[in-house]
């Protein structure tokens, strides 16, 4: 019959259009899979990324299990995932809707410091200040690297406590390139929006929008001050002026009471050592 025709012919119209539709919706997710790999492959040098599917990536996390979550960032969640070699990786999963997300995960990729698996954050471990300090020198390599090694150089922007991870020997570790910027050697700043953790956030670049290696270096200073004080960078405890631990740092120093805010179990480590010291002399004579 003419209706039954029609309406044939109507059911071949929306199932053409919807082969169309998915048609166009893989071809788009190809395209995109390949400029990402062009991406990940560019920054792995003369060797190819391996590209995981979605299958293996939840056979990796344990289908994303609670148990697996590593942290949370402003773009996504980071999981421990074990490869079928064994090799332990960390998976960062972008947020769903979210394409900056995805965007800030593929800049993470182009790191040349990122971790195969964060184990312990630098302020885990903020008691024993002898190892800190020294993987704290080892940070500031890393950093030095970033910004006078690597070619082009590359600006952190979110240098703090916790993303400098130690692996399981310990080794400290630059992590979470999602905000970092390339420079080029010819410009004397990068003009961007201020981003990065308050408290650790260069004041000059936040007034500005200049972002430079010296930015970073402002960062990692505070870092120090959070070992050297066993206080957090931000602390709505302390008075209204000195939430931030850099500007009351400074406050402290101008009234010539620096030692004031010195931990006093580094002080009385110190006691220990010049009396250690002492006694050795004592010992020799």
């Amino acid at each position: 019959s003419v209706c039954g025709a029609g309406a044939a012919l109507i059911l071949a119209i929306i199932a053409f259009l919807l082969y169309k539709r998915h048609r166009r919706i893989k071809e788009a997710q190809a395209r995109i899979a390949k400029e990402r790999e062009g991406i990940l492959n560019a920054s792995n040098g003369d060797r190819a990324a391996k590209l995981f599917n979605g299958k293996e990536i939840k056979k990796a996390t344990n289908d994303f299990s609670c148990d697996r979550l590593l942290g949370v960032g402003g773009y996504g969640e980071v999981y421990k995932g074990i490869l079928q070699d064994g090799t332990v990786v960390a998976v960062k999963c972008a947020k769903l809707g979210n394409p900056k997300g995805t965007d800030q995960v593929l800049n993470e990729k182009m790191g040349p410091f990122l971790i195969t698996c964060k184990v312990k954050c630098l302020r885990a471990v903020t008691g024993l200040h002898g190892l800190i300090a020294f993987k704290l020198h080892d940070t500031a390599e890393g950093l030095a690297y970033l910004h006078f090694m690597a070619v082009p150089p590359i600006y952190h922007r979110d240098v703090k406590s916790s993303n400098i991870l130690l692996d399981i020997k310990l080794n400290a570790k630059v992590s979470d390139f999602g905000l970092s910027r390339l420079a080029r050697t010819n410009m004397s700043h990068i003009s961007t929006c201020a981003q990065g953790t308050l408290g650790y956030l260069d004041l000059e670049y936040y007034r500005n929008y200049q972002l430079i290696d010296k930015s970073d270096v402002y960062s990692f200073g505070v870092v120090l001050l959070e070992v050297l004080t066993a206080q957090k960078a931000l602390d709505f405890n302390r008075a209204v002026d000195d939430v931030n631990l850099a500007v009351y740092v400074h406050r402290m120093v101008t009234k010539e009471k620096l030692l004031d805010v010195i931990d006093p179990v580094l002080k009385m480590l110190e006691k220990r050592r010049d009396n250690t010291k002492s006694h050795t002399l004592k010992m020799m004579r």
